[in-house]
């Protein structure tokens, strides 16, 4: 193939080698193959989303085994890091809806950790096709791309964890409580006089709509912050030569956006479920 070559060693394994892999990243990724029959694209995003949920099942089926009574290493690690989870989310999301909304936050957590962090392993984005530019290798088609570096992959999170946020505030809020929380009045009727009280229920309604709108560009906020600093994380890592301090602060990155993504989630289903608790609180103190 002329003018094009194949990488086939791993460029980031040390800092020289990478700072001649990549000028950047793709910013869409590469498809390597079709489903046959269905003319399905499968990118390598795709597959790298697929290889690390299935080595994350894998590992922590091996830690746990079978749950004991007295646990054994690795399933104390995993029961710490879920006790440490459930700290953080349960007070946001609210008791009542924690016990269906705390298996979501939890695998989308560690779904997006470790495909963030996927993109720190040697060779992956660095590996591929591609072509010499001023006698620098530049990869065009890499074979591994990390799958939260493809906006697809965090559109189809967001789109997950909005879907997961309307099937649990219905079940635990229910439609009533939902139509309230975004056009009721939410002043006390009891303090205001009525030519103040009723001209606020307009006001409310106003900023329900409002609210709506918010609402709807949800998924492309959280797909677009998610994909943003994965993927410029992953340039910059190229551009740099995987250099420590840069890799130690995308490790750092890796880490907080999959924690920023699921307690928005967590503080989307606390505004209307744990609103929801707090009034039904409210209402058992009076009677």
């Amino acid at each position: 193939m002329t003018g094009r070559v194949i990488s086939c060693a791993f460029l980031a394994l040390s800092a020289t080698g990478a700072a001649f892999a990549s000028g950047g990243v793709e910013p869409a990724a590469t498809k390597l193959f079709e489903i046959p029959g269905l003319h399905l694209p499968v990118s390598n995003s795709l597959v790298t989303g697929w290889v690390v949920s299935l080595l994350l099942l894998v590992g922590l089926r091996l830690m746990v085994k079978k749950p004991q009574l007295i646990p054994s290493r690795g399933q104390a690690i995993v029961e710490s890091a879920l006790e440490a989870l459930r700290g953080l989310y349960q007070p946001i999301v609210g008791k009542k809806a924690f016990p269906a909304a705390f298996p979501v936050l939890i695998c989308l957590f560690l779904y997006i950790l470790f495909q963030n962090w996927s993109g720190l392993i040697p060779g992956v984005g660095s590996v591929g096709l591609g072509h010499e530019v001023n006698g620098k290798f530049l990869v065009t088609e890499a074979f591994i791309r990390p799958a939260n570096a493809d906006w697809n992959g965090t559109i189809a999170l967001a789109i997950v964890a909005m879907v997961a946020w309307a099937y649990i505030i219905l079940r635990y809020a229910g439609p009533k409580l939902i139509i309230h929380d975004l056009f009721g009045n939410k002043a006390d009727k009891n303090e205001l006089a009525a030519y103040i009280y009723y001209p606020l229920s307009l006001i409310f309604l106003i900023v329900g709509f409002i609210e709506v709108v918010s609402i709807c560009i949800r998924p492309f906020t959280l797909s677009v912050r998610l994909f943003g600093n994965v993927f410029g994380g992953e340039n910059l890592l190229h551009s740099t030569g995987f250099i420590f301090p840069f890799y130690f602060l995308e490790t750092l990155v890796g880490f907080v956006q999959a924690l920023v993504f699921t307690l928005l989630l967590s503080v989307y289903i606390g505004l209307i479920c744990n609103h929801g608790d707090e009034e039904h609180g409210h209402a058992e103190a009076h009677h």
